[in-house]
């Protein structure tokens, strides 16, 4: 039997912040990020890589998006920098080239 995991659905800045990363020069190379854990995915809202003319290289990053809206602006916090945790560390093994940012 197979187990389909469904993607959430996009933050209320999702589409701010990827013009925001677009205007400043990034490409959006996944939108969103797939991550693995054992046999579940869990995904990081944008995946992005910028052409660096100084260094001749490519700098790779992954961003999460989250927005502050709910009555509990701590539990807003708990749920966010949970996940940023999860994210770094799958991102360390799966994607190490690539920087973790949060965007709040």
């Amino acid at each position: 039997m197979t187990q389909f995991c469904s993607m959430p659905a996009k933050d209320l800045y999702h589409d701010t912040v990827k013009t925001a990363l677009i205007k400043d020069g990034w490409t959006i190379t996944d939108d969103p990020l797939t991550l693995a854990i054992g046999e579940r995915d869990l995904y990081v809202d944008l995946g992005a890589e910028k052409l660096l003319i100084a260094d001749r290289g490519n700098q790779k990053i992954a961003v999460g998006v989250k927005s502050f809206i709910s009555s509990s602006p701590v539990k807003d916090v708990e749920n966010a920098l949970g996940q940023y945790i999860l994210y770094e560390d799958i991102i360390a093994e799966e994607y190490p080239e690539r920087v973790l940012y949060l965007a709040v």
